[in-house]
């Protein structure tokens, strides 16, 4: 199909456009910018006037529960959940059930998202067999099977070697590790060490569970040489070290949930179990430290860390309550957010949730440019929505935003030059 996008102010971070350009599309690829190809006749034209189009949005942490956990969601109802966010990548973690260890289930998987026709997914592979942390994966089977790296998800590894070894073989062969850091011995609570911890009676992560980590991980990098991402971080403390690392030249990237960006854990409220997080929501510093970190280039990337989960495990009292929030809908509109309180460019901010986490994985995407693929997001800066139950795709419908109103709001998704959403 032939699509002419029409009247837009046309943003691609990655050429620094930004611009009111009109695009075309053909058999799957962008094929114009600004200017028809000669002998362009289009089959539909999607008028764009007062709307933005980007490129579809790359999320670098998305839980689709499958296989193991339907009961919390399907495939088909988180993809669905993607597409009407924008979302035309996305990276989904190893803990499920069974975990993502082996080549079979890595390709039953992808070949189940194929068969959707939606959202791209790209697994990462299960670091350690039932990421126990003892024994290594075949991860180039894994990788030949379509896993773009390798993760212990929330799964510790306790023996350092263990982790040494992932990094000599990972580098040996170019693969990236997708570590959370946080030591297995000095996490394991269920709010921020601090005041709010100390009032509200809950078990504390203290931020030396980060740093204490992290160095250990650029130590293991520094003797090894290996690739690492390191996901979700949370603390001032850590994003310093995360600094010093680059200025040193070490092959280190990393992202933040994009709830960290504007909560903190005063939001915890009176046990309010919609704040449950891992990491943990920290303090205003910390807080303060991601949106610098953000501005400066520490940060490569904000993802949804998308976890839905049913109602009846966000019911429980806080400490029991499972950790984690729906975001796939909620990225673009909380990222737009961000962006307008903090007056970052449009083109800047859409680079953390498009072009930069599409570096990170190694894609091919997160670009506007004639010959790439037709992976679009248009959308609309200014629709104003509420976050209700029926107004998310997700079957989770865990957030801390439940009753808010977003500024921003997804009208068209194309994916491969198809249109797989448009908003009703």
């Amino acid at each position: 199909m032939k699509i002419h996008i029409q009247g837009g102010r046309l943003i691609d971070p990655a050429a620094n456009v930004d611009a009111e350009q009109d695009l075309y599309i053909a058999a799957g690829k962008i094929v114009g910018v600004g200017r028809a190809p000669a002998d362009f006749h289009a089959n539909k034209t999607i008028d764009a006037r007062g709307m933005i189009v980007c490129p579809g949005l790359v999320d670098l942490s998305a839980r689709l529960r499958e296989p193991g956990y339907e009961y919390k969601a399907t495939l088909e109802s988180e993809l669905a959940a993607a597409t009407a966010g924008g979302v035309t990548s996305l990276v989904c973690p190893p803990d499920t059930d069974p975990v993502l260890d082996e080549p079979g289930l890595v390709e039953m998987l992808k070949f189940r998202a194929h068969k959707l026709n939606q959202t791209h997914v790209y697994p990462l592979g299960a670091l350690t067999v039932g990421l126990k942390g003892e024994a290594l994966t075949e991860m180039g089977q894994l990788t030949e099977a379509g896993c773009v790296g390798f993760s212990q998800a929330e799964a510790p590894i306790h023996d350092t070697k263990v982790l040494q070894r992932a990094m000599q073989y990972a580098q040996t062969f170019g693969f990236t590790l997708w570590l959370r850091p946080e030591d297995p011995f000095l996490g394991g609570g269920v709010a921020a060490s601090g005041a709010v911890a100390s009032r509200l009676g809950l078990s504390g992560v203290s931020v030396i569970a980060e740093t204490v980590r992290l160095h250990t991980i650029f130590e293991l990098i520094r003797a090894t040489g290996a690739r690492v991402h390191l996901c979700r971080l949370s603390s001032a403390a850590g994003l310093e070290l995360v600094r010093q690392a680059r200025k040193e030249g070490l092959p280190v990237s990393c992202d933040v949930n994009i709830h960290h960006v504007s909560l903190t854990d005063m939001d915890i409220g009176f046990f309010n179990s919609q704040m449950r997080f891992t990491p943990p929501l920290r303090s205003t510093r910390d807080r303060d430290a991601i949106v610098a970190a953000l501005a400066d280039g520490t940060i490569d990337a904000l993802c949804s860390d998308h976890t839905p989960v049913d109602d009846d495990e966000k019911l429980l009292p806080f400490a029991e309550a499972s950790p984690g929030a729906t975001g796939l809908e909620l990225l673009l509109p909380l990222t737009l957010r961000w962006a307008s309180e903090h007056k970052v460019p449009l083109v800047r901010a859409l680079a953390r949730i498009t072009s930069e986490p599409a570096r990170v994985i190694g894609l091919n995407a997160g670009s506007l440019t004639a010959g790439s693929a037709a992976d679009v997001c248009v959308f609309d800066p200014k629709q104003v929505w509420k976050v209700e139950r029926s107004a998310l795709k997700s079957q989770g419908k865990n957030s801390p935003w439940m009753g808010y109103e977003m500024e921003g709001r997804v009208r068209t998704t194309l994916i491969c030059g198809q249109i797989v959403y448009e908003q009703r």
